[in-house]
């Protein structure tokens, strides 16, 4: 590892480079989340690069996530010398503590039903395409799915203090109007769970993952910890995918509990040797 850790300022990324910027900076979250937030320990900028380039990052990317996570307020550097390390701020250990807590919850068990429905009616204009985002983003994060324009269901009733809470800080009450209740006859309710969540869609992202991840052996210390950070990585995207909906609605044999059942083996069985790998690495000044 480099002795000197000084940040260069980084341009800003070409069209060309924003999706493996994306990629960096999703896999350098997993490793602040696994490794640097149960500890709380700060890590030098060289023990990142280091990581990053085992994960087949270059070197000048991984500066530029670190920079742009900085910016927007999930880690910090403190000084030492030449050197650099990075601490999480306090916004970000909160950020990823509630992240870690949905993905490892998330899983196999799936709540009983009652067969009544959480409805959302919420429009926002198509000129507001930053707040029509962000709507978007936080109602899918919290389970939500959207079988027509303006419309956002979900079999989970009990989430609707939380759907409350992302109109009310978006300030679309005006907007808004909710209800529970059962499906009613018009219409099929398997075709309103495919269109607000594309189950077919998320069966082939969890295939993907089994292809990827089932039947994988690292064997040396550093393939092991690449391996366990990736296993995360891909993880940690399908909370914002699944819903978690019902057996009730999901086709037989889902394949999302298999998947979730070998994502709970492999962490299980990697977590050990790639936590004693980091320590070492961290360690190494």
């Amino acid at each position: 590892m480099s002795a000197d850790d000084d940040l260069e300022p980084v341009p800003s990324l070409t069209r060309r480079q924003q999706t493996g910027a994306r990629s960096a900076r999703s896999l350098l979250l997993t490793v602040l989340g696994e490794y640097v937030r149960p500890g709380g320990v700060p890590v030098w900028t060289s023990t990142l690069l280091h990581v990053a380039a085992g994960l087949n990052i270059e070197e000048k990317t991984a500066r530029q996530a670190l920079n742009r996570m900085a910016l927007d307020g999930w880690i910090g550097t403190e000084r030492v010398g030449r050197r650099v390390r990075w601490a999480l701020t306090a916004h970000g250990t909160v950020l990823l503590t509630e992240g870690a807590e949905r993905i490892y919850s998330f899983g196999r068990d799936r709540e009983s039903w009652d067969g009544r429905w959480l409805v959302l009616l919420v429009s926002v204009p198509e000129t507001q395409r930053d707040l029509r985002h962000r709507l978007r983003n936080s109602l899918t994060w919290a389970g939500l799915g959207s079988p027509a324009p303006g419309v956002w269901v979900s079999p989970h009733t009990t989430r609707e203090a939380e759907a409350k809470q992302i109109v009310e800080e978006l300030s679309l009450q005006a907007e808004a109007i909710s209800f529970c209740g059962p499906f009613a006859g018009v219409g099929s309710e398997r075709s309103m769970v495919e269109l607000a969540w594309h189950t077919g869609e998320l069966a082939e992202a969890y295939e993907d993952f089994l292809l990827q991840f089932a039947g994988l052996s690292p064997k040396s210390p550093d393939e092991v910890l690449y391996a366990q950070i990736r296993l995360v990585d891909e993880w940690r995207r399908f909370p914002s995918l699944d819903p978690q909906l019902p057996p009730e609605l999901l086709p037989p044999q889902w394949i999302g509990l298999r998947a979730a059942s070998v994502f709970e083996d492999l962490h299980q069985r990697w977590n050990t040797a790639a936590q004693a790998h980091w320590s070492e690495l961290a360690a190494q000044e």
